[in-house]
């Protein structure tokens, strides 16, 4: 799962921005025609195709080819428009004025306009709308619309992340306007105004996207992306190898084996801004006792993680900033202190057994871990976890799941004792959602149920606060305070390995990784696999 957002820090002069988008394609054979077929694996299928309702990293990643929001994140990570011709911001940045561009159509060719970001944002402040994304735009005090392409919005109070918000996806009003949002059969049939138009969906299979001839952008050049589901990372390689798939994210062994089989791709290297973590159901015992998650994090070694799952591909993560976050501070780490550990649970009502095994007020307790399947780092991790709490008593079982089952039977439903998961998160370090108190309800990020007034407090005065110092002096509090009380152990910050077809031109790693310009790929005449993309993707 990740959280795909960017924050953009906010102007405090009055801003005219023209949004012109600057990346031209270059040296294709034909500029009118689309070729090829992209072909991608993920270990999970999707779940919503609603951006209003996607909080799961496969729903997030078809969602971009097929829906646009009203500004989006450049290779370097500065704001451009995407649906919005220009914006203006007022003095005190309380208030935005969108004008939007005209000419732009859904794939069903009705016109874009203003109603379909009004009622985006009904959707996402509605209370009946299972979206995990409402706390941004419950602060706006006043959406006006001026006419069919410009709107006034206005807000209480300072809110640091005003422009990013506006980056999520714009559904169309006249799709959804007689339907239950969350039931609604269009979350599996969208209709968007993005590059790629949705063709089909075959569950636990694939997704089958087609460029759309009326992109405002220009035609994109590769004619379908097949997004094909195929939830074991081995058998993924399998199918590198015999080049059936033209994109993946390899495991660190994947990649330090990869240059004696794959002369046909490149391969690209960079950091995530994430993190991967053991979470608890912090609405059970012993878990939401603060004892016991400093005990977890003294029995965990996380250089045996590093080296023996990661092959050293990543960092020792200590909290919820990685090392590249303006955020983040170097908090004191949990040394590897097994006795310490046992020390803290033999406090809080654990005891030892004949057989050394830990008793939890004298009955026999067990940890179970879940996470999902597809994923053989966090398989792995979760081993070296057992192994490690076995040795100062704690008896823990491992359970694999199918990624949509994980998602929706186990993690919404909070439905676990504990899970190893990853967090992809903003460039702006705003976290409300991820850690408020008020974000622990059905569909929203907070599934671990944390609690803490102090963090809530430091939270909500930093998203709302213009001044970037005081918003350092809060999340470093923050992290003092997670320090002393883990909502969850950090476990590592890990990198992206992704390896794509050579065949494919115009690739650029950007501060944004790759992909971040895919609509301007091509591939040569004379390299073309698939002469008849739309055929075989059926």
């Amino acid at each position: 799962m990740k959280l795909k957002k960017f924050i953009f820090l906010l102007f405090f002069s009055v801003l005219l921005l023209s949004c012109n988008n600057e990346n031209k394609l270059t040296d294709y054979t034909d500029n009118t025609v689309s070729k090829d077929m992209y072909v991608v694996s993920s270990i999970g299928d999707a779940i919503f195709l609603n951006p209003v309702l996607a909080s799961d990293s496969a729903s997030s990643s078809v969602n971009s080819y097929i829906y646009n929001g009203l500004l989006k994140y450049d290779k370097d990570l500065n704001l451009v428009c995407d649906l919005a011709e220009s914006y203006q911001v007022s003095q005190d940045g309380l208030q935005i004025k969108f004008n939007l561009k005209k000419n732009i159509f859904w794939h069903d060719g009705e016109p874009f306009t203003v109603k379909d970001v009004k009622f985006t944002f009904d959707k996402l402040t509605d209370p009946n709308t299972r979206t995990p994304f409402s706390s941004d735009y419950l602060m706006v005090k006043n959406f006006e619309v001026l006419d069919d392409y410009s709107f006034i919005v206005t807000y209480e109070q300072p809110f640091a992340p005003i422009l990013e918000s506006w980056c999520i996806g714009i559904i169309p009003e006249h799709i959804f306007r007689n339907e239950d949002i969350n039931t609604s059969e269009y979350n599996r049939k969208p209709v968007g105004t993005g590059p790629y138009i949705f063709k089909k969906w075959v569950t636990d299979q694939k997704i089958v996207l087609e460029a759309n001839p009326n992109y405002y952008e220009g035609v994109p050049k590769i004619k379908v992306c097949l997004f094909r589901v195929i939830p074991d990372q081995s058998v993924q390689f399998l199918e590198l190898r015999t080049e059936t798939i033209d994109e993946l994210s390899l495991t660190p062994d994947q990649w330090n084996a990869y240059d004696s089989f794959f002369k046909n791709y490149d391969k690209y290297r960079y950091p995530s801004f994430g993190f991967t973590f053991l979470g608890f159901n912090l609405e059970k015992e012993p878990y939401n006792n603060i004892k016991f998650r400093q005990a977890v994090s003294y029995a965990i070694d996380k250089k045996d993680i590093i080296k023996g799952v990661l092959s050293d591909m990543a960092k020792t993560a200590w909290g919820i900033f990685p090392p590249q976050s303006w955020a983040y501070k170097e908090v004191e780490p949990y040394e590897y202190n097994p006795e310490k550990a046992l020390e803290l649970l033999l406090s809080i009502g654990f005891s030892k057994s004949p057989d050394d095994k830990l008793l939890y007020n004298n009955k026999d307790f067990e940890i179970n871990i879940i996470t999902n399947q597809g994923n053989k780092s966090r398989e792995l991790t979760a081993q070296i976890i057992q192994e490690q709490l076995k040795k100062i008593g704690l008896t823990v079982n491992i359970r694999i799941l199918e990624w949509s089952t994980f998602l929706n039977q186990y993690v919404n439903k909070k439905n676990f004792d504990a899970l190893i998961l990853g967090w992809n998160t903003a460039i702006d370090p705003d976290q409300f959602s991820l850690w408020h108190s008020s974000q622990c309800g059905l569909g929203q990020y907070n599934f671990m149920s944390y609690k803490n007034n102090e963090v809530d407090d430091l939270l909500v005065k930093a998203r709302t606060t213009f001044d970037k110092e005081e918003r350092i002096r809060c999340y470093h509090k923050i992290q003092d305070i997670m320090r002393e009380d883990p909502p969850c152990i950090f476990l590592y910050y890990p990198e992206n390995l992704v390896c794509v077809h050579k065949r494919f031109n115009n690739v650029e790693l950007a501060p944004a990784g790759i992909g971040w310009n895919f609509y301007q790929w091509f591939v040569n005449e004379k390299d073309i696999k698939y002469k008849n993309a739309k055929v075989l993707a059926q």
